[in-house]
C-alpha cells in the first residue's frame, strides 16, 4: 500500500508513518517545516517534502505511483490544498484514528490504549520501557520523542500494541482496546467538548468499548520516581504489567529505572527542564514534582515559565490557575500560544491570569527575548531550578537559550 502522511514530522502523525514503514508499506509525506520526528523519518529513509503544502508534491507522488491512502492531522483545515486534491483524485482520506484502527485490526494486535487528560504520554513511554526491559516484544506509537527508542515501532512477532489514545477530536472513540488505562479525567478541549459532562461521557464510552480497564490505581510505595504524579503513573504501569503476568519485583525495578520521555519533565541541561503541561491540574502536579526535586537536590529556588496553549481553552480554565503555582518561587508568564482559535473571543493577556494567582507577587509577564534569556542564565548560575511548561514554541526557544 502507498500511503501519504500530511503533517508527517509532528508527534501525532509522524509515529504512524514510522509504523507503516516498519510494516513494509510505501510511505511518503509532507510538512511545512521539519519537526520533532524528522530525524527518525530520515533514518527510516522516508521521503518528505518540507515547505508549502500546495498539492504539487502530492500530485507528483500520485503520478509516479498511485497513492492509496491520504492520512492527515486534525490540525489540517477542511479547505487545505492537499486534502482537497486528495479528495479530487479519489484517494481514500482519513485522520489518524481510522488509519490506526485499521492497522491494528488487520494485524490482529492486542491494543493497550492509554487515555486521560494528563499523564498519558509519560505512562505510555514508561510502559513501553518496562515491557522492553522485561523482554516483551511490543509494538507501539507514542506522541513524543524518546531518547532511548524511536517514537514508534512495529515487528510482526509482537502481539501487543501500546498506544497513546488521545481524546482530542474524539480520536480515542475509534478504538476497542483489549486493555484501557485511564490516567485522569479533567475537563479539557472545549472546542471539541462543549461541557464537562460531554467530556466525561466520552471517557465513559471509551471504557465501555474496552475489554478491561486500569484506573484509580492505589499509589505503590515501592515506586520511587520523583514526584507523586510520576509515582502514580508508575503504579498504573505496574498494574498493567501484573495483568500481563510480569514478575512484580522485576517490574518495579524497571519502572524505577525509567529514563523519561521528550518534553515530559525532560532535563534539557542540568537544572533546566521542559514539560508539556498546559492544563491547570497538570501544572499543579508538575510544579509539586519540581518542588520535590528542588528540595531533594537543594536548589536555591524554583522558577516556573508558563506558556498557555489556546486562548479558547483559557476562557474555560482561567479560574483553575489560582493555586496551581503556589510551590514556585518565581512564575514567568508568557503570552498564549494561539491555535485553532475562536476569533470572537478576546485574547487574554498574561496580566489577566497573574492577578488571579494566590502567589501573584511571585509572578511577572515576560516574552521570549534576549533580556529574559539573560535573566534565566543568571538564575541558573545562582543555583535555581528552572522548569518550562508549554505545548508551544517556547520549548524550542528555551533549548536554544541553553544550547551552549
Amino acid at each position: 500500500m502507498r500511503i501519504y502522511f500530511s503533517g508527517i514530522s509532528g508527534t501525532g502523525i509522524g509515529p504512524l508513518a514510522e509504523l507503516a514503514k516498519d510494516a513494509g508499506e510505501d510511505v511518503v509525506g509532507s510538512d511545512l517545516a521539519p519537526g520533532a520526528i524528522s530525524p527518525e523519518l530520515e533514518e527510516r529513509q522516508i521521503e518528505v517534502h518540507y515547505g508549502e503544502q500546495n498539492g504539487d508534491f502530492l500530485r507528483q507522488k500520485h503520478s509516479e505511483a498511485a497513492i492509496d491512502w491520504f492520512v492527515y492531522t486534525s490540525a489540517l483545515p477542511e479547505d487545505h490544498p492537499e486534502l482537497l486534491l486528495a479528495q479530487e483524485l479519489g484517494i481514500r482520506c482519513s485522520k489518524r484514528d481510522e488509519f490506526l484502527a485499521n492497522f491494528v485490526r488487520q494485524r490482529q494486535l492486542k491494543m493497550i490504549a492509554v487515555a486521560g487528560t494528563h499523564g498519558k504520554t509519560t505512562t505510555v513511554a514508561m510502559l513501553i520501557w518496562a515491557m522492553q526491559q522485561l523482554g516483551y516484544a511490543v509494538n507501539y506509537a507514542v506522541g513524543t520523542t524518546l531518547g532511548w527508542a524511536p517514537s514508534a515501532h512495529y515487528i510482526s512477532e509482537a502481539e501487543y500494541f501500546v498506544y497513546e489514545a488521545d481524546e482530542y477530536d474524539r480520536n480515542f472513540l475509534t478504538y476497542y482496546p483489549d486493555l484501557a488505562v485511564i490516567t485522569s479525567v479533567d475537563y479539557d478541549h472545549p472546542d471539541i467538548y462543549p461541557t464537562a459532562e460531554n467530556y466525561q461521557a466520552a471517557f465513559r464510552q471509551f471504557e465501555s468499548q474496552s475489554k478491561d480497564v486500569v484506573k484509580n490505581t492505589t499509589l505503590d510505595e515501592r515506586i520511587t520516581l520523583v514526584g507523586e504524579l510520576r509515582r502514580q503513573d508508575g503504579s498504573q504501569v505496574l498494574e498493567v504489567l501484573r495483568k500481563l503476568g510480569a514478575d512484580e519485583e522485576d517490574a518495579i525495578d524497571a519502572i524505577n529505572r525509567f529514563p523519561g520521555a521528550g518534553r515530559r519533565f525532560e532535563e534539557i541541561c542540568p537544572g533546566v527542564y521542559s514539560d508539556y503541561g498546559h492544563h491547570p491540574a497538570e501544572i499543579r502536579a508538575t510544579v509539586a514534582m519540581a518542588a520535590e526535586l528542588k528540595q531533594r537536590d537543594s536548589y536555591a529556588g524554583l522558577a516556573v515559565i508558563y506558556e498557555p496553549h489556546q486562548n479558547t481553552r483559557q476562557h474555560e480554565v482561567y479560574a483553575e490557575y489560582r493555586d496551581a503555582f503556589v510551590d514556585a518561587d518565581k512564575v514567568f508568564w508568557l503570552p498564549t500560544y494561539l491555535t485553532r482559535e475562536n476569533p470572537a473571543l478576546e485574547v487574554l493577556p498574561p496580566e489577566f491570569f497573574i492577578e488571579k494567582l494566590e502567589n501573584r507577587t511571585a509572578a511577572e509577564a515576560v516574552v521570549t527575548d534576549e533580556a529574559f534569556a539573560q535573566k534565566l542564565h543568571q538564575l541558573r548560575a545562582e543555583g535555581w531550578l528552572i522548569v518550562l511548561m508549554t505545548a508551544g514554541p517556547a520549548d524550542g526557544w528555551l533549548r536554544r537559550v541553553f544550547a551552549s
